[in-house]
């Protein structure tokens, strides 16, 4: 069974995760190897607008929180919210941590929803970045200086609401 569920999209926001009501053990670095994140997953119904997702590099790497579940079927409390199985799928990957590998449900986007001519909002990667504590300094730069569509829409996301959808 799997006890963890890596997020290196919005979900490394604590606040967003608690609004959306998976309860956890513990919280973790982790480093999916192999991998990049891209913001190429068409956001539904806003033309230009980019969610996270990961795609195979080989040198690649990609920071992000491994959030241990009370119990293992606690996964499906963010498949709604995730999309799953239209927008994302949920995979099993090997993820990197101080406590060794671990096995961790990961979010991958529908590859018939991807586009490279796409940006994330300034509100969405703010979710992102309040990953910090998990991230290396150099990731947070990196993810810092990502171009983004400023935007004036409130998060409804912190009221509970779905965002990612």
């Amino acid at each position: 069974m799997i006890h963890y569920y890596f997020a290196y999209g919005s979900n490394m926001n604590p606040a967003r995760m608690g609004a959306r009501g998976l309860s956890t053990v513990n919280a973790l670095a982790g480093t999916l190897k192999g991998f990049s994140l891209r913001f190429d997953k068409r956001a539904t119904g806003k033309t230009g607008v980019a969610y996270a997702n990961v795609g195979y590099q080989r040198d690649g790497k990609v920071e992000g929180v491994l959030y241990q579940l009370e119990r293992p079927e606690d996964i499906v409390i963010m498949d709604p919210f995730e999309g799953n199985p239209v927008r994302y799928g949920r995979e099993v990957f090997c993820v990197d941590s101080a406590q060794g590998i671990i096995h961790a449900w990961v979010y991958v986007a529908n590859k018939a929803l991807l586009a490279d001519d796409l940006l994330p909002e300034r509100q969405y990667l703010n979710h992102l970045l309040a990953g910090k504590a998990w991230h290396s300094d150099d990731y947070h730069q990196w993810l810092s200086a990502q171009p983004c569509i400023e935007s004036e829409r409130v998060d409804s996301d912190m009221n509970g609401l779905i965002y990612n959808v």
